[in-house]
């Protein structure tokens, strides 16, 4: 059996493998995130059926499922973007650390500069060099810092994307010249120049060759050490290789999305509780 044959021949996974982690500094303070009985409309189509999920802190998350089963709406609505859509509502309640981030006191701004999205198309801003493209979202939340603080952040954000010895020596350069796993890394420093508690990861490897998908799946298993991760993928593959808890989503023709199984990432694929979530796991539909 090749490991493209079974997702559970990958295990170990990644994170079984990887080093220690001794912090040079004081650990970080990770974020646990829980979403609560969310519900999904687009005008009157329900999409998502009274969600609920807890995304563990310093834990990667993936949810999986077939096409079309509420994945990305609920990964979009854990930082407030759902509601960038004009015939979007929901109900429920997404918490960070205990605090709702819908509650009419929060700040949609500070919904998403503590938590990060990577979307499934690298994003960088082509016209804008690498540096200026991690610096990026400072500009965006209006947070101030000298050049000194500026090249350490830059430096910092870039090395932490795995990406840093690749293009020190060039910092000044387009961001779109990059290769297409480079220009996911450079979107992931950009994320992390504005210090979020969790990064969402819509489908990050999907337009990628697995060379790149392989370094960024490494990147994820490091950067987890210092927040928290939710991805959605597609590839069982990955799902099995990165993460540490997984929720599998469907819908059926006519009915909502809905979380048929959650846990432990291992347990999910090699001791399913649900018969549906053997049959996706193993590849028999989806």
């Amino acid at each position: 059996m090749t490991i493209d044959e079974h997702p559970t021949a990958l295990l170990p996974r990644l994170q079984d493998v990887r080093d220690p982690f001794v912090p040079d500094g004081p650990a970080p303070v990770l974020a646990h995130l829980e979403a609560r009985d969310i519900s999904a409309w687009f005008g009157d189509r329900l999409v998502l059926d009274r969600v609920s999920l807890a995304m563990p802190a310093g834990k990667i998350t993936a949810l999986i499922g077939p096409s079309g089963c509420g994945k990305s709406t609920f990964l979009r609505i854990l930082n407030r973007m759902h509601e960038l859509v004009p015939s979007a509502q929901l109900s429920g309640q997404v918490l960070l650390d205990g605090d709702n981030i819908y509650s009419p006191e929060k700040k949609l701004t500070d919904a998403r500069r503590a938590i990060g999205m990577v979307f499934q198309k690298p994003n960088p801003f082509p016209a804008m060099s690498i540096e200026e493209n991690v610096l990026a979202g400072l500009a965006l939340t209006g947070t101030k810092a000298d050049r000194d603080t500026r090249e350490s952040l830059v430096e910092s954000c870039l090395t932490k994307a795995g990406l840093w010895n690749e293009v020190k020596d060039r910092l000044d350069a387009p961001g779109g010249g990059l290769s297409g796993g480079q220009q996911q890394r450079l979107c992931i420093a950009r994320s992390l120049a504005v210090k979020p508690r969790v990064l969402l990861m819509d489908e990050p490897c999907s337009a990628l060759d697995p060379t790149s998908t392989r370094v960024i799946e490494e990147t994820m298993i490091e950067l987890a050490r210092e927040v928290t991760i939710v991805i959605v993928t597609h590839n069982m593959q990955q799902a099995a290789r990165v993460s540490d808890k997984c929720a599998f989503f469907l819908a059926s023709q006519g009915t909502p999305g809905v979380i048929v199984e959650h846990g432990d990432t291992r347990a999910m694929f090699e001791r399913p509780q649900d018969p549906r979530t053997d049959d996706y796991v193993n590849g028999r539909f989806g």
